[in-house]
């Protein structure tokens, strides 16, 4: 059946639906494209049981969705991991390659998971336009082909509810990207170009089919054509450097000159990225590589003329001025402004500025000052109320432990009540006294 790219999925679904009672394996192109459309069909529910196998699955899983798919009625979506080695208990009864397979030998491992033993089946292949010389191939090998046509009003469109699907579920629209990229990846990495041509599918189409809002950005595709452009320009330089050749005649000295020019170009290049310092060449590398490296695509461009931002100002009548009218001449309804009156002005602000800069500054540390002084009275502040407190505790006769306490002098009191200091008189003049007070005592 012949099938076009962006109506690929929408032939899927609608041959899904005609057959909810069959067995049906389908084989796409890779992984994130199986598990893409399993997860997109199992959420539009088309009636029947939906599974998906890939290489991307553990053993153990392959084996569990192997076995369901053996015992029930199902759709198993399924890559060439499932195409080779796989014996179904009971008859598939379709075999649907939505992706042309990569060679013959692909195209009969896949059609060999149905018609087992005694059981029979059916397979359908959807070919795109591009796609035509599989079609040459497979009779070559002798292979029997029935072209069939599918019914146009059974055709169900799919893409409006993939694109509303993809609304509801953000997910989803990552899962798709990812299909849109492998699929042409797929596409890209094969041999057999006559079959297999990237540059001939209808990308934005596609890209719409799986409900994308965008196409998403494929950076090989953009390489190659990167590459093909390049290569039409050499040819076309070629060409032009042939006629100017033979019709111009351009000096020889000319040409040596530019190739050394090229030559320097490109031993720029291979310095910056592996630098070969050797014996005479430390001089020319600070001329070949500069200090700070400018590509040609980025340079940056500076349009001297302009336009600039404007301070309107408004005179008495309210009409909008020039910047500096004040100081201009008007002559025949137009401003002149002297130079000199200019640079007087400017001159006159700069100095302004620098007054009042000054000014700033000591506003800044008067308020600076200020504040250290309000802390430094905080914290005696603190401190006097700490004593006070002390003071309090001490008159209610609470004891004070931590404080220290002054030493206190001690005085020897005589009979005639004089006040002597200890450490004022001699050893022999203590004994004396303290001879004197015992026996005054004892009296």
């Amino acid at each position: 059946m012949i099938v076009p790219l962006e109506q690929k999925l929408d032939m899927l679904w609608s041959f899904i639906k005609a057959h909810l009672r069959s067995k049906i394996l389908v084989f796409l192109s890779s992984c994130k494209e199986v598990k893409f459309v399993f997860e997109a069909f199992k959420k539009l529910r088309p009636g029947i049981p939906l599974k998906c196998l890939h290489g991307r699955m553990k053993q153990e899983v392959r084996l569990g969705i192997y076995s369901q798919f053996c015992e029930s009625r199902s759709v198993l979506f399924a890559t060439d991991v499932a195409s080779r080695g796989l014996d179904f208990n009971k008859a598939v009864d379709w075999v649907v390659q939505a992706d042309c397979p990569e060679d013959v030998a692909s195209y009969i491992h896949r059609v060999g998971r149905t018609a087992r033993y005694l059981s029979g089946g059916r397979s359908i292949l959807f070919l795109m336009p591009s796609e035509m010389k599989m079609l040459e191939k497979l009779e070559a090998a002798k292979v029997p082909i029935q072209f069939i046509k599918a019914n146009t009003k059974r055709l169900e469109p799919v893409f409006t509810l993939l694109s509303a699907l993809l609304v509801k579920y953000p997910d989803m629209q990552q899962l798709a990207q990812r299909a849109f990229i492998t699929y042409l990846r797929s596409i890209y990495i094969q041999k057999d170009k006559e079959i297999f041509d990237v540059t001939k599918l209808p990308i934005d189409g596609y890209s719409a089919s799986l409900g994308l809002p965008m196409t998403p950005k494929v950076r090989f595709l953009n390489q190659k054509k990167k590459s093909k452009i390049e290569s039409e320009k050499s040819t076309l330089v070629e060409s032009e450097t042939f006629d100017m050749e033979n019709e111009l005649a351009i000096a020889k000295e000319e040409l040596l000159v530019e190739d050394v020019k090229d030559n320097k170009e490109d031993k720029d290049f291979i310095l910056k990225d592996t630098p070969d310092v050797g014996e005479g060449n430390a001089s020319e590398i600070g001329d070949i590589m500069p200090a700070t490296r400018v590509l040609k695509k980025k340079k940056l461009k500076i349009n001297v003329h302009r336009p600039v931002g404007t301070r309107v100002v408004f005179d008495e009548e309210g009409n909008t001025q020039a910047p500096l009218a004040m100081l201009a001449e008007k002559t025949s309804g137009e401003i002149q402004l002297d130079q000199d009156k200019k640079n007087e002005y400017y001159k006159r602000m700069r100095e302004e500025l620098k007054q009042v800069d000054k000014e700033d500054k000591l506003l800044e540390r008067q308020r600076l000052r200020e504040k250290r002084m309000k802390k430094k009275m905080k914290l005696k502040k603190g401190q006097r109320d700490d004593d006070e407190e002390e003071d309090i505790s001490g008159s209610e006769g609470e004891p004070d432990e931590n404080k220290k306490r002054k030493r206190s002098k001690i005085y020897f009191h005589s009979d005639s009540e004089e006040e002597i200091k200890a450490d004022s008189i001699s050893l022999a003049e203590q004994e004396q006294l303290a001879l004197k007070l015992l026996n005054s005592m004892h009296s």
